[in-house]
């Protein structure tokens, strides 16, 4: 009875929450009292809720109390284990649920230390005891508690299962041996064991052997992660400073030009300016004299008139403007056409370098399993399908249709051609397959490309928005702003599309068991791309197929 009262006492001052006397022990405004770490611990959790709550009674609370240990309730815990309380078995040592109990205990089990193999009986630490003491229970084979014990036992002789049947690869006991088991390959489970344990140990020599191998691959990649992203700062660096160097090279030529042109202009323009002065010079001299003529002529005194008349300065000789040469047209302009012509060398050279450039850089994938690492789940949008389009597979499948389907109004929908458009925006790098039957066009194309109508605008590779691979019969051709580029190459029910957004590559294959490239595109991608699928016959389909 003392006992008792002595565990009742522990569990007054024992932590819901970890199940041992408290430590440190808090009040909370509830009144419940809690390790500090423990109720620490709980409230962390609901610190994403902002409500804390008791383990215990559930109570709630808003505000998230400060914790001040309680002394005495702190004084009592260590009294009562001054008193020899802890002697008694703590709750954590009792069995719970899921763990294996002590067979042998009577009332409130405690949790089991070991199980026997011989005895089938698992055992809390004094309950075992006589497994360390007596001489013939030491022989005994003790492991780690289990609740496994009785799959030891065969349910058709309730015997102990100490042999193995290799023919039926199953544990059994002595008598299943020489009944349903009789004529059987039987040895005992021990020498069973010591045989597939050579075999775990060899398939752990192997695993490890192949774990060695893998780290080993795995600082390889590592130094060439480094090497690659070494390199790849290097590239950058050199880059700009090449780049830089052009850049102070075109600055310098467009200096050059203009101290040329400034000094052109100046040659030109002095003689000018002299020229100009002179004539400035005349005309006024030339209207000082019409002045003095006018004057004169006005004379009304004919004596006056002719005895003034001789001593009029005669005219100095004129320049003529015959001399003058105006040039039909504007000066210099031989010098625009050719910075102009230098302009345009230069954009088609960089143009051409930048092709080069982007494909050494931007490896594309060789063989399918490369391109399947860049694999993108293509879905349609029934917003922009043309209602002669009929959408199935999860929006993967379009098919033409002689009826209309039913499509609440949409401005995104395509209306004189029965064309539809990916949900997905495209960047990066992405790879996906269309199986066709019939004429399929497959497409790429911006979102702002225009939608209703019969305009050239509205047809996929008939406009600079978008871009169209043609499957027609046994032939294929591409299309951007209405060129046509005949195609050659082995005819599919597959065909294979790969993107590069940020090096503006665009390439489609024809998938069999080989992948062959049709078509590759390199230009400069300006917005997001969605994938687009034409067709021209009723009954034809295209499916986006699933990769992954």
């Amino acid at each position: 009875m003392a006992q008792k009262q002595v565990e009742l006492k522990r569990e007054s001052f024992s932590c819901s929450i970890c199940l041992d006397l408290l430590k440190h022990p808090v009040a909370i405004p509830c009144g419940h009292s809690y390790c500090m770490r423990c109720i620490k611990t709980h409230w962390d959790i609901e610190d994403e809720k902002r409500i804390y709550s008791c383990p215990q009674c559930r109570q709630t609370f808003r505000k998230r109390h400060v914790l001040v240990k309680n002394t005495m309730l702190a004084d009592l815990v260590e009294q009562l284990k001054k008193t020899g309380l802890q002697a008694a078995p703590a709750d954590h040592c009792y069995a719970r649920p899921e763990d294996v109990a002590c067979d042998v205990c009577t009332g409130r089990k405690l949790k089991a230390v070991k199980s026997c193999l011989v005895c089938l009986v698992s055992y809390c630490e004094k309950d075992l005891q006589p497994h360390y003491d007596v001489p013939q229970l030491k022989k005994h084979k003790l492991v780690d508690p289990t609740k496994k014990l009785q799959e030891n036992i065969c349910s058709r002789h309730d015997e102990v299962m100490k042999m193995f049947c290799r023919t039926d690869q199953q544990c059994i006991c002595y008598l299943c041996s020489v009944d349903e088991h009789k004529g059987h390959d039987t040895v005992s489970a021990a020498v069973e064991r010591t045989e597939r344990q050579r075999e775990l140990e060899l398939s752990r020599q192997q695993i490890q052997q192949r774990v060695q191998d893998r780290e080993k691959d795995v600082k390889l990649l590592q130094q060439e992660l480094e090497a690659v992203n070494g390199s790849a700062d290097k590239a950058v660096e050199d880059s700009e400073k090449i780049f830089t160097e052009m850049i102070r090279l075109v600055e310098k030529r467009s200096s050059d030009v203009k101290q040329q042109i400034r000094s052109q202009q100046e040659t030109v323009v002095s003689p000018v300016k002299d020229l100009q002065e002179k004539l400035e010079q005349e005309i006024t001299e030339l209207k000082r004299k019409d002045a003095e003529l006018k004057q004169l002529s006005h004379t009304e005194d004919h004596n006056q008139f002719l005895h003034n008349y001789p001593s009029l300065t005669p005219l100095s000789p004129s320049t003529h403007s015959s001399s003058i040469n105006i040039r039909p047209l504007r000066y210099f302009e031989a010098v625009t056409a050719a910075v102009s012509e230098v302009r345009g060398r230069l954009q088609d050279f960089l143009t051409e370098t930048w092709t080069n450039i982007s494909l050494t850089v931007t490896q594309e994938p060789k063989t399918r399993e490369e391109f399947l690492r860049y694999s993108q789940e293509i879905t349609l949008d029934p917003n922009t399908a043309n209602t002669h389009l009929f959408l199935s597979e999860g929006n993967r499948k379009v098919t033409v249709m002689r009826e209309e389907q039913f499509y609440s109004s949409h401005p995104d929908r395509f209306t004189g051609y029965c064309q539809v458009l990916s949900r997905e925006s495209l960047t990066g790098r992405c790879y996906w397959e269309v199986e066709r039957r019939g004429r399929v066009y497959v497409a790429f194309t911006y979102k702002n490309i225009s939608r209703a109508g019969r305009s050239s605008e509205c047809v996929f590779g008939c406009n600079d928005k978008s871009w169209m691979l043609s499957c027609l019969g046994n032939s294929y051709n591409f299309y951007y702003n209405s060129i046509k580029t005949p195609l050659s190459g082995p005819v599919s029910s597959r065909v294979g599309v790969y993107l590069d957004h940020s090096a503006g590559v665009l390439s489609f294959y024809s998938v069999s068991d080989t992948m062959t490239l049709l078509h590759r595109v390199q230009t400069t991608f300006t917005q997001p791309l969605c994938a687009g699928i034409r067709i021209y016959d009723y009954g034809s389909t295209a499916e986006f197929c699933k990769l992954k």
